[in-house]
């Protein structure tokens, strides 16, 4: 008898941080219908931050490719957003919007559509299948456990190594106050990085 998890998308007791090299790779996907969904899902993810449910709410209607923007709700917060489109995000979704999904039988509004085991696109994607697609695109580059939860984590974490001002990655992350961005980043690779103990360090 197969076991049934009661809880899909459980945290890890340690989220994992993805190397650079981690993340271009997860973005070569093959170029096919699912493959630039699957593009499309893992810009969101890395380069946006969403958490997985925002993800599966989009709808096509959010967004704005002449502004270069798209609108997203965080029920976690209630708050409404505008995002700015990364340049791999806008790259894919241009391409994924002219091509793929206009070739869906009836297609539903959500932005992300859902897949059969052929590889073609229908419906759309839900929470749980994201998680199952990340797992498993995850699992072809070397990382077994990906989770939608280390993507938003390997997000944070970058924007804040590139000196992202925490004001500002609080809002971009949808968070309601400092202390949850924090629990996200990172320690610096260097620990006494920054420290300085006199004025003349500041030289």
């Amino acid at each position: 008898k197969q076991d049934i998890p009661t809880r899909i998308g459980a945290k890890k007791s340690e989220p994992l941080l993805l190397t650079i090299a981690q993340v271009t790779a997860l973005k070569q996907q093959p170029d096919t219908p699912q493959g630039r969904r699957d593009r499309l899902l893992l810009c969101l993810l890395l380069d946006h931050g969403l958490r997985v449910g925002e993800a599966a709410a989009l709808k096509t209607a959010d967004i704005n490719l002449e502004s270069g923007n798209f609108a997203l709700h965080r029920p976690k917060v209630d708050k409404h957003q505008t995002h700015h489109l990364s340049p791999d995000t806008d790259s894919v979704l241009r391409q994924y919007l002219e091509i793929d999904l206009p070739a869906i039988r009836n297609p539903s509004p959500s932005l992300l559509a859902g897949s059969n085991k052929n590889g073609e696109l229908r419906g759309s994607l839900s929470t749980r299948a994201i998680f199952n697609r990340v797992r498993l695109l995850g699992k072809q580059i070397g990382l077994p456990d990906l989770s939608p939860h280390d993507c938003r984590h390997t997000w944070a974490t970058l924007a804040s190594r590139a000196h992202t001002p925490l004001e500002r990655l609080m809002d971009a992350g949808g968070w309601a106050s400092y202390a949850m961005p924090l629990r996200y980043i990172q320690s610096n690779e260097i620990a006494n990085e920054g420290v300085k103990l006199n004025k003349e360090d500041e030289g």
